[in-house]
């Protein structure tokens, strides 16, 4: 299914992971909506570490382990929440190459999504259940919302934005 396809017609069944990197975590929450209800499907991990040693194999590792993961969910689509690349809120090596593992995998469909563009979704689309009645862990808020975004963004897309001339 186009991406057209999906706002044109509103009606769609899409499973994303979301993802936020911190430390040598990914933190991961699945969403899923259908017939216009959000679901979360249980998932039989809540993160999936980065060994530290840095090694290759560690990196072929860590991407082999989310992949499967991935397909044993069958994901239609992972969205990273993107951090920035210098400043005080600056993302670590170790995070940047776990991203680069996880866009790399095949045949999944991997984005990132800025600050902004996250901001501005929530603000035209807030979440409207408390996020301590989902059953999730506190620590899976920001993954939580980032697939929360992404799923609001592909229904509700963001005005197209003026050019000045």
């Amino acid at each position: 299914m186009s991406y057209n396809n999906i706002v044109e017609n509103r009606e769609y069944n899409m499973k994303i992971c979301g993802v936020e990197l911190k430390g040598s975590e990914a933190i991961v929450c699945l969403l899923s909506f259908k017939d216009g209800l959000f679901n979360l499907p249980e998932c039989r991990v809540r993160k999936v570490e980065f060994n530290k040693r840095n090694s290759t194999g560690d990196i072929r590792y860590f991407q082999s382990t989310f992949s499967k993961l991935m397909a044993d969910y069958s994901i239609d689509e992972v969205v990273i929440k993107e951090r920035p690349l210098k400043g005080k809120f600056a993302g670590g090596a170790l995070g940047f190459k776990m991203e680069a593992a996880i866009q790399l995998i095949d045949d999944l469909n991997v984005e990132t999504m800025s600050p902004q563009v996250f901001k501005e979704s929530i603000k035209r689309n807030p979440v409207v259940v408390p996020f301590a009645e989902t059953g999730l862990k506190a620590f899976q808020e920001a993954a939580f919302t980032v697939a929360y975004a992404k799923h609001m963004n592909l229904q509700y897309p963001p005005p197209p934005v003026e050019s000045v001339e």
